[in-house]
């Protein structure tokens, strides 16, 4: 059996805010994530230590499977590990 190195178990918040981070490396990408989740700029920094933020960029994040696999890549991660901490914020479906 092969053993992976990917991260597999991911602590909800601090994934949350990498992928913000991840979104913010292109002014596009978080333009768009802007856009879609009517979050205004002066808001996103107020918006930061909200667990329902975290929530709603995972949201997002859940919703692009390319955006997604590239993030997870890019962060060593396994992609079902950023399904399972989304699981872990308010407003997960049962």
């Amino acid at each position: 059996m092969l053993k992976s190195n990917l991260k597999s178990t991911l602590d909800p918040s601090e994934t949350a805010l990498k992928y913000l981070s991840y979104m913010a490396e292109d002014g596009e990408r978080l333009g768009r994530f802007m856009s879609l989740t009517g979050i205004a700029p002066q808001d996103l920094k107020a918006s930061l230590p909200e667990l329902a933020f975290h929530a709603a960029i995972l949201d997002y994040a859940l919703q692009d499977e390319t955006q997604l696999l590239a993030f997870a890549a890019n962060h060593e991660i396994d992609p079902m590990a950023i399904v399972r901490a989304r699981q872990k914020l308010p407003g997960a479906e049962s």
